[in-house]
């Protein structure tokens, strides 16, 4: 009962890992610079982008 068990499913290298983790951390800044875009968009729009016709 005390088998030796081999991970299921696929293992990665240590390689793999280092580039998973470089292009995690890509595309996180990327969506934290559209998230200060658009912010940034909406204050210079002002106030009017609160006053549309319902």
């Amino acid at each position: 009962m005390d088998e030796k068990q081999e991970p299921e499913g696929i293992v990665l290298t240590e390689a793999q890992l280092k580039s998973r983790r470089q292009r995690s951390i890509a595309i996180a800044l990327a969506l934290g610079v559209l998230v200060v875009l658009f912010f940034a968009v909406t204050l210079v729009k002002g106030p009017a982008v609160l006053v549309r016709p319902l």
